[in-house]
């Protein structure tokens, strides 16, 4: 499979880059998971946006879902007609928080464009790929993503302070893609994101093969945080930049 990156800033975007969202391609089948801030209008660069398969959203932070509010335009109002509803897993409430933020009412929202479904911790499948589902560390209801396709894996650990599941998420993984929003020894809020220090012990501790930086905010310091990273994993570490695809 392949995982093009298609925003990686954490928080707002960023003169270079939209917020949090990745295309993932395998047999034909195209997920997009996140997709945050400015991410539609990069998404097009990658993939049209009626030959999408699912979207998978890790939690409901604006940086993370706000345009699904766009793509709902895009789909809805397409010249040639609305295509069929797209499935869409999220934290429960996906559908009315989506809903509140284009000031419609919850029923019918945007059901009649999006199949809606309710994430939960557990395995399930998705075309030709299994997703496994883990809840991470985050104020509000977040996950964390394994997706394996073929016996071979890369883990996503959402927005995520550091937490004993991930390690389990990413194990003997070909890429862990890790947030890495804070830097070690200036930001120190429990269970809300990772600094690269941390997401490079994460790396180590899981075996994975290799580390990939991402949401790190226009005000974080990105390549402090690579080198606090490599300073505790000896595998390659690389800043998620836009455009980069990873063969896995």
């Amino acid at each position: 499979m392949d995982l093009t990156v298609v925003g990686s800033s954490g928080s707002f975007p960023s003169t270079d880059s939209a917020c949090s969202c990745y295309l993932v391609e395998a047999e034909g089948f195209r997920l997009v998971v996140d997709l945050g801030n400015g991410a539609l209008g990069a998404l097009q660069r990658y993939a049209s946006l009626y030959e999408i398969d699912a979207v998978l959203l890790s939690h409901l932070h604006p940086d993370h879902c706000i345009d699904m509010c766009a793509y709902y335009v895009a789909r809805n109002y397409r010249a040639e007609g609305c295509p069929a509803p797209l499935p869409v897993f999220g934290p429960a409430g996906t559908a009315e928080r989506l809903a509140r933020a284009y000031d419609m009412d919850a029923d019918p929202g945007m059901k009649q464009v999006f199949d809606f479904h309710d994430l939960s911790e557990g395995s399930f499948g998705l075309g030709p790929l299994t997703v496994t589902a883990v809840r991470v560390a985050h104020p509000v209801e977040a996950y964390g993503f394994r997706v394996e396709h073929r016996g071979r894996a890369f883990a996503y650990t959402g927005d995520t302070g550091p937490c004993a599941q991930l390690a389990d998420l990413a194990r003997d993984s070909e890429l862990l893609l890790a947030e890495a929003a804070y830097t070690d020894g200036k930001e120190e809020y429990v269970d809300v994101h990772l600094n690269g220090r941390q997401a490079g012990l994460l790396a180590a501790e899981s075996g994975t093969r290799r580390l990939v930086l991402t949401h790190i905010p226009p005000w974080t310091d990105p390549e402090r945080n690579r080198a606090d990273a490599a300073g505790a994993y000896s595998g390659p570490v690389e800043l998620a930049r836009p455009g980069a695809v990873y063969r896995i």
